[in-house]
C-alpha cells in the first residue's frame, strides 16, 4: 500500500506539470486573445498549485509509510487523494464549464487536505513514542 501513494503522487505531480504548462501557454494565449477570462486563469493556477503540493504530500506519506506502516498514514493518504480530486478537480471543472455549482464543492477538498495533514502529524507523533 505504501508504494501506492508514491505512484499516485508521482502521476498527479506529472499531471500538474502538464496542466501548469497548458495554463501558462494555452490558456494564457486565450486570455490575451480575449477568449478566456483572466480570473479563470488564476483559478486554474490555484488548482494546479494545490494539486502539485498535495501530490508531493502523497509521495511523502508513501515514504513515511514505507519506513513505518501506519493505519493513520494510510487514512491520511487516501484523504489527501480525495482532497486533490475534489479541490483541484472541481476547480478544473468550474474553469472548463463556468458552472458555479462546481465551485461549491471545492471547500470539501480543502477540509480533506487539512484532515490529511493533521493525520500525518498525528501519525508521525505516534512514531516518536
Amino acid at each position: 500500500m505504501k508504494s501506492t501513494f508514491v505512484i499516485i503522487g508521482a502521476l498527479l505531480a506529472a499531471l500538474a506539470v502538464a496542466l501548469g504548462a497548458f495554463g501558462a501557454h494555452g490558456l494564457k494565449t486565450l486570455v490575451e486573445q480575449g477568449k478566456f477570462p483572466a480570473k479563470d486563469l488564476e483559478t486554474f493556477h490555484t488548482a494546479v498549485q494545490y494539486q502539485m503540493t498535495h501530490a508531493l504530500g502523497l509521495i511523502l506519506i508513501g515514504l513515511l509509510a514505507a519506513a513505518r506502516p501506519s493505519v493513520l498514514l494510510e487514512a491520511a493518504g487516501w484523504t489527501m487523494f480525495v482532497g486533490i480530486l475534489v479541490f483541484s478537480g472541481f476547480l478544473y471543472a468550474y474553469v472548463a464549464t463556468g458552472m458555479k455549482p462546481f465551485a461549491m464543492f471545492v471547500p470539501i477538498g480543502g477540509v480533506a487536505f487539512i484532515v490529511a495533514w493533521l493525520g500525518v502529524a498525528v501519525a508521525v507523533a505516534a512514531m516518536r513514542r
